[in-house]
């Protein structure tokens, strides 16, 4: 029932933590979008069209966070913390190895359930990469460091 329980937990934290950034990035977005509608036409031209383009661009760089916040969402949603493989790690893992314990997830770092710790990580980080399809038993090296899988939830 534990291992439910951290499943659960982690991944109720990515999900608050990716709640927060969209709200940041739609707080962004409606700033920008007031800016560019409360912009009046000035004597300088030149400079008012700048300031336009300028807050356009942002606005786009805003409305591309916004996508990937989206697409990181379905990925989240694919994860069903009531299933358990306890052989091959994958999408929705919890990782418990001799150096540190990771949530194969989305990239949301340090979560705490009860006093442990977890990294939550997405697959395709090097990491990731390096642990999925990966079994208890397996040693990984990463950047110079061995460790033993030992648990997989």
């Amino acid at each position: 029932m534990r291992n439910k329980a951290i499943k659960t937990q982690l991944l109720a934290l990515c999900k608050e933590n990716l709640d927060v950034r969209l709200k940041t990035v739609k707080t962004i977005i409606d700033d920008l979008q007031q800016s560019l509608q409360s912009e009046t036409k000035s004597s300088a031209g030149d400079k008012h069209e700048t300031g336009r383009a300028m807050v356009q661009l942002e606005r786009e760089k805003s409305g591309n966070q916004l996508s990937e916040i989206q697409k990181i969402q379905v990925t989240l949603s694919k994860i069903n913390p009531e299933y358990f493989s306890k052989t091959i790690i994958g999408l929705g893992s919890v990782v418990i190895t001799t150096k540190a314990n990771y949530f194969i997830a989305i990239s949301s770092g340090e979560l705490t359930f009860e006093k442990d710790t977890f990294y939550a990580i997405s697959p395709n980080t090097p990491i990731g990469l390096l642990l999925l399809g990966k079994t208890v038993g397996d040693t990984i090296t990463f950047r110079g460091t061995s460790f033993d899988i030992v648990e997989v939830l």
